[in-house]
């Protein structure tokens, strides 16, 4: 039996699985106000690869906090952006996974698949009207050609990676999320249609899709883009899932995934108004933006975690070339905006914090500054065991700044504000 996923599910990363509880503590203050939103913890072979980290961590320490606060209702651990080449180590901890196929859009199929795909879906051919889409959509059986050709073997890599994953698991007892937002172009609301068609075709259930949107996405700051046309791409894309679920029997929880949805605030009334419009539900996920609390929580506490905290920076900002470069396309820092190592570290609690913390409206905020510390967490990876010992020593300032973080900056505008 499919797993079902429930109607708004919240990626919440903890790269370093310490602050599960209070990441919890936000979806139960939701609770308390009404509306149910999962957690999800996430976290991707990349990163426990440079953390030292397990899979089986990542499991321990959700369950570990379900169990502490008695938290009753699903919740999910994330093999977060998985290939046949990763998965294996993820099998029996997780029970949601993101399966990532961007590097396979573009790569060639067989034209005879293609073809035989293009005469199946005779009706992505021609004028097709979406309910929720005012304008049709109009193709040729050219453009669906192409389009197939563009992301049929993307899908079919993401049909062996499901399947792999099914008969180890020896049924459908997990979640099933495509993602392809990892390139460089959005895709339309026609070619997400096929994608869908596609993804039906090869037996896929999949239960959340996350596509690539127009705009910039960067690691644990503000969108940078056209918000109306990144409203009108949503929108849309959840009247082509409607559509998709009625024709093709995807699964009818279908939802949209947005990836690296952390700290993205300006398009978070589109998000909002979205799902209400349609009354559907959404997967948004974070990551790095929870180590971030535990630095801001850190420097709080003043004496040695800030000491601590401004120790990070300052290996960071020496070995910036090398952290910023597996992040290039998902990061834009100025160098010339970044603060001396030697001026942080003349910094006072108050300082530090209003430099990292994601207020825009704090005249002292440096979205360089926080997106230089995103990608740093290496630095910390490497200081170890002191590391911890001081997470523990400042366990009160960093649990209150990561629940604070996660439940006013972005559940409520996501899932509460009226």
């Amino acid at each position: 039996m499919l797993n079902e996923i429930e109607k708004y599910t919240f990626g919440v990363g903890d790269r370093f699985a310490q602050q599960a509880r209070p990441q919890l503590r936000a979806c139960m203050m939701a609770l308390d106000r009404g509306v149910c939103v999962n957690p999800v913890w996430n976290k991707s072979h990349r990163e426990h690869l440079i953390v030292g980290t397990q899979p089986p961590s990542v499991r321990a320490a959700a369950d570990e906090a379900v169990r502490a606060l008695q938290w009753q209702e699903g919740y999910y651990v994330d093999a977060d952006h998985i290939n046949l080449d990763t998965v294996d180590g993820y099998l029996d901890t997780s029970d949601f996974f993101t399966i990532d196929v961007a590097y396979a859009i573009g790569r060639k199929a067989e034209p005879s698949a293609v073809d035989a795909l293009v005469r199946a879906h005779p009706e992505l051919i021609g004028t097709i009207r979406i309910d929720g889409i005012d304008e049709p959509i109009k193709t040729t059986r050219e453009t669906v050609e192409r389009c197939m050709g563009q992301f049929l073997f993307a899908v079919q890599e993401a049909g062996r990676i499901y399947r792999h994953i099914r008969s180890a698991k020896g049924g459908e007892h997990f979640v099933t999320e495509v993602s392809m937002d990892e390139t460089d172009d959005p895709q339309t609301p026609a070619e997400l249609l096929v994608i869908l068609a596609l993804i039906a075709s090869e037996g896929i259930p999949v239960q959340t899709i996350a596509p690539k949107f127009t705009g910039r996405f960067n690691k644990g700051v503000d969108y940078v883009g056209d918000r109306a046309q990144f409203s009108k791409e949503f929108s849309d894309d959840i009247a082509v899932i409607r559509h998709a679920v009625a024709h093709y029997g995807l699964p009818p929880g279908l939802k949209l995934s947005v990836h690296s949805g952390s700290d993205k605030f300006s398009i978070y009334p589109a998000i909002r108004e979205g799902i209400r419009r349609f009354g559907v539900g959404v997967h948004v996920k974070t990551a790095g933006t929870n180590w971030l609390e535990e630095l801001i929580g850190l420097a709080e506490a003043g004496g040695d975690g800030l000491g601590l905290a401004k120790e990070v920076y300052s290996k960071a900002h020496a070995a910036s070339a090398a952290l910023c470069e597996p992040y290039a396309a998902v990061i834009d820092i100025d160098p010339d905006r970044l603060p001396s190592p030697r001026e942080v570290g003349s910094w006072d609690s108050s300082q530090y914090t209003s430099a990292l913390r994601h207020d825009q409206s704090c005249p002292e905020y440096n979205p360089h500054f926080r997106q230089l510390l995103h990608v740093g967490y290496k630095i910390a990876a490497k200081i170890g065991d002191r590391y911890y010992r001081m997470l523990d020593e400042c366990e009160e300032s960093i649990a209150r700044n990561v629940t604070e973080n996660l439940f006013d900056r972005h559940i409520e505008p996501l899932f509460l504000a009226t």
